[in-house]
């Protein structure tokens, strides 16, 4: 038997399991199927996802993330800022930018604010990608903006945008009424997304605010993926949704801002990293 510890964690209601195997080691244990129990809310801990530590700040530092299905991710910002706040607690990180390698590539974070429980984190998010071989995305023509996509019986329109994971962006006149637990394994699985895609839909609320749901791939619905918020943003910016500069995102599970000067320009997100509680689990 191997016991665990780890801590249970959100950002804007995206929560995660985050186990850090650099001060902990951990021989021979099996991580896509520790994620699998970890983040089964009935039978395991509960999350959107597990995250592991790995490596030493300006040295070699890493996050991992699995889904709730055992498939690795390559990003997720959300998760990004609890890994930010974890390593903040333990007095590893402080105040300055932290460069940390991700399956998406390199990205940073950046402690704004830190209580006992809650923190504000910047996180950059990359350069958002319209080119269907960097998304990736089945399609010989040019960019999918405002592209129709059929999916059984529905036609919707999608701007498809990699953040160093594949999402399918629509603009709605109401996320409430939106079918999303419906269409959106329907648009994860699509022929056109070799490597699956995020679905997200977005209405607009007011300048340059916006409210989003996400249906997220290898997790299902949730409340929020940070992510993306980034490709939502970015969609809505290249349609003239919304204008370039900061951006209010209402998620199911909390607000978040958004940066982004447009095409060429680095993305970056702010919001909240919570920790819940924190364990031993047993496998």
């Amino acid at each position: 038997m191997t016991e665990i510890e780890f801590v249970k964690m959100h950002g804007a209601g995206n929560d995660f399991v985050l186990v850090d195997t650099y001060r902990q080691f951990y021989n021979n244990v099996d991580w896509e199927s520790f994620a699998r129990y970890a983040c089964d809310r009935h039978f395991g801990i509960g999350g959107d996802g597990l995250l592991i530590v790995k490596g030493s700040p300006h040295v070699d530092l890493e996050m991992v993330m699995y889904n709730p299905d055992g498939s690795e991710a390559e990003m997720c910002g959300n998760g990004l800022r609890c890994f930010a706040k974890f390593l903040h607690d333990q007095s590893r990180v402080f105040d300055e930018q932290v460069p940390v390698t991700t399956g998406a590539g390199m990205r940073w974070f950046q402690i704004s604010a830190n209580g006992n429980h809650n923190s504000n984190v910047s996180v950059g998010m990359g350069y958002p990608q319209f080119s269907p071989k960097e998304i990736p995305v089945s399609h010989l023509g040019g960019e999918l903006i405002e592209q129709p996509l059929q999916v059984r019986d529905d036609e919707i329109k999608i701007t498809a945008v990699g953040m160093g994971n594949p999402h399918a962006v629509a603009l709605v006149q109401s996320v409430k009424s939106f079918d999303l637990a419906r269409i959106g394994p329907m648009v994860e699985r699509h022929t056109i997304f070799p490597s699956g895609t995020n679905f997200e839909i977005y209405e607009v609320t007011g300048k340059n605010q916006l409210k989003m749901k996400v249906w997220e791939r290898g997790a299902g619905m949730t409340l929020a993926c940070g992510s993306g918020a980034a490709a939502t943003v970015a969609a809505a910016i290249v349609t003239g949704q919304a204008s370039a500069g900061t951006v209010s995102l209402e998620t199911d599970g909390g607000n978040l801002l958004v940066e982004w000067d447009g095409p060429g320009n680095e993305l970056i997100m702010s919001g909240p990293a919570v920790t819940v509680f924190s364990g031993t689990c047993v496998i």
